[in-house]
């Protein structure tokens, strides 16, 4: 195992910015305290060609650049305060009404305006136990983007021996309000080679959240029989014939007792290179990301539609406003703890 610390820049007041690698003999993955970015994740394919398996940039200039901003798909950042979407930007706590920034269509998307994709943490790095990591923390002050109550949030990344890539989320507030994080990674484990139509998805999911307009309805409804059951694996693209954008829709696990569980597995048969998702969280945004820009980079086109798929975990979209889901409420003296854990696995050569 090894953990190693650089620079990654400065932002535009003056800010020093780090770069976090953490790899092991198998797996390097490296991650910035601004945004609590993870830049590059480097896995083996089945030959043994390395390559990096997110969208992601090699310096901070890009991220907090016009080009990339313009377009801005929240490559690899941690959301919050609240990710996925408020509908029309309208929250209710304790019988006081919020307005929130309205940023994606009619509605309040991954925290407004200047989310926590765009904070600078603070990070402190560890090594315990056959794990390297990273704590990132940050203090969201009471009112920033119209959220009540100053929110104590820490994001924790390790890395194991086993290509287990755990992120954890701990979150305390003075004030009752509402929270949601999760990672916006978006994986392609042809190393960008092809775009992720052809990798295959299976997950435990039975049920999905109806959604009109990306807006969940209230009701809980079956996949069977439907494009958007992965009860058994499949391509993404073998069902899409009637979802002109792809997929961007919330699968629901059960999961209410935040016990840590399997919930899927991400495939390309090509590289042999897979990704196992075990998590705590109740569902998980499933994106396949034909809204992702094409950006110019050293002279070259890079990403564009279907460039990656995000494997969102996290509680329903607008639970705010749907008393019947989960909550996303917090409490002061209450501690909001989830996990996710990406399992790297190569197949072996044939």
């Amino acid at each position: 195992m090894e953990l190693k610390t650089t620079s990654f820049g400065n932002l535009k007041d003056g800010r020093k910015v780090n770069l976090y690698t953490l790899s092991n003999n198998k797996t390097k993955i490296k991650l910035t305290n601004y945004g609590a970015i993870i830049t590059s994740i480097e896995i083996p394919d089945k030959t043994g060609n390395i390559d990096n398996i997110v969208c992601g940039f090699d310096d901070l200039e890009t991220y907090i650049g016009d080009e990339y901003l313009g377009g801005y798909p929240y490559f690899g950042a941690i959301i919050g305060r609240f990710g996925n979407r408020i509908a029309n930007g309208k929250l209710e706590i304790n019988g006081v009404k919020y307005k929130m920034a309205i940023n994606n269509g009619p509605n309040h998307l991954h925290g407004g305006l200047t989310g926590f994709d765009k904070k600078l943490w603070e990070a402190e790095t560890f090594e315990q136990n056959g794990k390297v990591g990273v704590k990132l923390t940050y203090l969201s002050v009471d009112g920033e983007e119209n959220y009540p109550g100053n929110l104590k949030v820490a994001c924790i990344y390790s890395l194991d021996t086993e290509s287990n890539f755990e992120i954890e989320y701990i979150a305390e507030t003075d004030k009752t309000t509402v929270v949601n994080l999760t990672n916006h990674s978006y994986f392609n484990l042809s190393g960008g080679t092809e775009n992720v139509l052809n990798h295959e998805l299976i997950l435990t999911a039975t049920k999905m959240t109806e959604m009109v307009e990306q807006i969940p309805t209230g009701k809980i409804i079956p996949v069977k029989e439907t494009a958007f059951d992965f009860t058994t694996s499949k391509k993404l693209n073998r069902d899409m014939e009637n979802l002109p954008t792809g997929y961007d829709d919330n699968f629901v696990f059960d999961n209410n007792n935040s016990k840590l569980k399997y919930i899927g597995c991400l495939s390309e048969a090509k590289s042999g290179r897979k990704i196992e998702v075990f998590t705590t969280q109740p569902g998980m945004q499933v994106y396949t990301g034909y809204w992702n820009p094409e950006i110019l980079i050293d002279g070259e086109k890079k990403y564009g539609s279907y460039s990656g798929i995000a494997l969102e975990t996290q509680h329903y979209p607008d639970s705010v406003n749907q008393p019947k889901f989960p909550t996303t409420i917090l409490q002061p003296g209450e501690t909001y703890n989830e996990k996710t854990i990406y399992k790297f696995i190569t197949d072996q050569i044939d």
